[in-house]
């Protein structure tokens, strides 16, 4: 079982000085969170009006008028919050915490006497309120609230939020829980189970954790929750509506289906899912509960052994934003949400601090470096809301079945979760690189950074460099003195065969415990670890079972997946191919790839002619001949940036 003492970094303390993810972070700091603020306040006439504040504002009796945009538009106000929250520690912003101490006010001034917040039922339905937890995602918006909370109060010292959101999460344990009087249900978006267990821990109330781990024990069990609110909401209507709702209805949709303890499946909506477990593995932990940890391990293994795209994204298809079944990873009908593969991070980080085993950061590494990464634009003012592995821009326009697959970045969507929730991770991202325990302190990501952790009451200071990802030397130098004695547990990537390190260049055995390999000594100032993950282009080939694969490879290198995209290799990427045998160039990328490592390998391309007479279907031969083509590859992060065009990952080989 994990270590009780896990604990987490103070992002104060870590500074990210990374060339790719630093700069990621840079530019989510100055220009993604100030235009997410404008557009979130309508002052952006490029996105979709939100009225996300203004909701507030209304709630507030600041301003009048009426509710505006989805039933859960408070959740995008609260993740920009706690996207800002970390960035300010970080970069102090006098500016930015300003307007975030108003929005608290704005926030608090909405609250209502009993403690309940939800501008949604606040200004539409105030008799209504946990009526239809279905659908209505009222204890989904309550927990990013906490989550900003929380994030606030360790951010800044301020305990205004946090004051806010446990008066918010007092009234839902008298409004929920096992007695008669109370409303045995839980949300159909799962995120409160997390918030609630991170308010635990900021504020050692332990009546948190337990009403966290109700909602999750009460999920899945019968009678259905979802049938006996919806009976009761139809007998308090005069006209019945026409049927129960699909969201009722499907009800693995939510999870809901059956208690976690039954599930052996990955299923349902992927962000959803996501969320509930990572709260469940954070569960596991603080109560040392076996179950759920073999609940943890039983669907993580399903989720990563065989539903899980090579980009680190999860939800293979549009309906239900949700997992299909087993091997069934389409790469043009992906739906591989951004925000289902940051809720996989989350999972991944929960698991990590559960079991310390370097699996979880693998997959945590796959998902930050290929769909989180590509899931903004270089600008910072555009992002992805689904994340495909292949896209044919001609087709998308007239066939319906990719009516969620854009071909280009989106300045905002009318459901917008994904952008406030891309701002968060990555300014939080210190939380993901690190996991400090008492024993050890273990580096799972190899983003380059200054950072202080405590240990026994002293600091221990170390500087990572080296420029990974494009880079193989990582470099790990100690800072501080006095000397300290510890152990640093240094992740061996599963795509590394044969990696090296060196103690004060000395050699050291690579002999992993868990994927780690443990350096133990007194630490001194000037001591310098350095790595050696030596990147080899990779070839990697899908299970036998994913038959959208069959005679395909997509290519890899460090943890970077390629992809090749028109700008450089034209158009009907279908008919190019890979020689089995081609050996890769790694080139210097210039311009908009600046400071990014390009791959180049001999390909062929099928030529055709074609006219109107050209018939459809040729009999005995291929049509047209294959000619030499110079490949060009991509990391596929990057892709869209140069405007609207055909990308692949997955080509063919002969």
């Amino acid at each position: 079982m994990g270590d009780r003492n896990v604990a987490e970094v103070d992002l104060h303390n870590l500074e990210v000085l990374d060339p790719l993810i630093g700069q990621c972070q840079q530019l989510v700091r100055e220009v993604a969170i100030p235009y997410q603020w404008e557009v979130l306040n309508d002052r952006n006439p490029e996105a979709i009006p939100t009225h996300a504040v203004e909701n507030f504002r209304v709630a507030a009796g600041r301003a009048r008028g009426e509710f505006h945009g989805m039933v859960f538009q408070d959740s995008d106000v609260a993740k920009w919050l706690e996207a800002a929250a970390w960035s300010l520690c970080q970069t102090p912003n006098p500016d930015l915490e300003k307007a975030a101490d108003e929005l608290i006010e704005l926030m608090a001034d909405a609250q209502c006497g009993d403690g309940y917040l939800n501008t949604y039922f606040i200004l539409n339905a105030p008799q209504e309120r946990w009526t239809n937890l279905a659908e209505c995602h009222e204890l989904y918006c309550a927990g990013h609230l906490i989550e900003a909370g929380v994030a606030f109060f360790q951010a800044t010292g301020k305990r205004r939020l946090l004051e806010v959101v446990c008066r918010l999460a007092d009234h839902l344990g008298t409004v929920f829980g096992p007695e008669r009087d109370q409303l045995h249900g839980y949300d159909g978006h799962p995120e409160i189970e997390l918030a609630l267990a991170r308010l635990y821990e900021a504020t050692k109330e332990r009546r948190y954790l337990t009403l966290a781990n109700y909602f999750v024990e009460q999920r899945g069990t019968e009678p259905h929750f979802y049938d006996i609110e919806y009976e009761k909401r139809q007998q308090s209507r005069a006209a019945k509506s026409g049927g129960t709702p699909w969201m009722i209805k499907n009800k693995a949709y939510s999870q809901a289906h059956l208690p976690l303890s039954e599930q052996r499946t990955a299923t349902g909506h992927a962000v959803r899912f996501a969320y509930l477990m990572t709260a469940v593995a954070h569960l596991a932990r603080l109560r040392q509960n076996e179950q759920q940890r073999q609940t943890c391990l039983r669907l993580w293994q399903n989720t990563v052994q065989r539903q899980l795209y090579v980009t680190g994204a999860i939800g293979s298809q549009g309906a239900g934003e949700a997992f299909s079944s087993d091997y069934d990873l389409p790469n043009d009908t992906a739906y591989a949400e951004s925000c289902a593969s940051i809720g996989l991070m989350m999972f991944a980080r929960r698991m990590l601090e559960l079991e310390l085993d370097s699996r979880y950061a693998d997959v945590m590494e796959r998902a930050l470096y290929n769909t989180v990464l590509g899931s903004i634009a270089f600008d910072g003012r555009h992002y992805f809301y689904v994340n495909p592995l292949e896209v044919h821009p001609k087709t998308l326009k007239s066939n319906g079945i990719y009516n969620h697959v854009s071909p280009v970045r989106r300045p905002w969507f009318g459901c917008a979760c994904c952008p406030p929730n891309i701002a968060r991770l990555f300014t939080s991202i210190g939380h993901y690189i690190y996991t400090p325990s008492t024993d050890a302190l273990y580096v799972n990501l190899y983003v380059g950074n200054r950072v202080a952790i405590s240990v026994d009451g002293h600091a221990l200071r170390l500087l990572i460099s080296g420029g990974y990802p494009w880079r193989e030397e990582v470099e790990i130098a100690v800072e501080s003195a006095p000397p300290i004695a510890h152990t640093l547990a240094l992740r061996l990537p599963e795509w590394c065969s044969v990696p090296q390190a060196s103690l004060n260049g000395e050699p050291v055995n690579c002999e992993p415990r868990k994927g780690y390999l443990h350096i133990s000594r007194t630490w001194q100032q000037g001591d310098r670890v350095k790595l050696s993950l030596p990147m080899q282009v990779r070839r990697v080939y899908g299970h036998p079972q994913l038959r959208n694969l069959a005679g395909k490879v997509a290519i890899q290198r460090g943890p970077l997946i390629y992809c090749l995209e028109e700008a450089d290799n034209g158009t009907e990427l279908h008919n190019l191919w890979l020689h089995s045998d081609s050996r890769f160039s790694v080139m210097e990328g210039s311009g908009l790839f600046n400071g990014k490592i390009l791959l180049q390998a001999d390909g062929a391309r099928l030529q055709h002619t074609h006219s109107e007479e050209t018939a459809l279907y040729n009999y005995d031969k291929v049509p047209g001949q294959l000619e030499p083509q110079r490949l060009t590859f991509i990391p596929w992060f990057s892709w869209g940036n140069r405007g609207e065009g055909e990308m692949r990952i997955w080509i063919n080989e002969r």
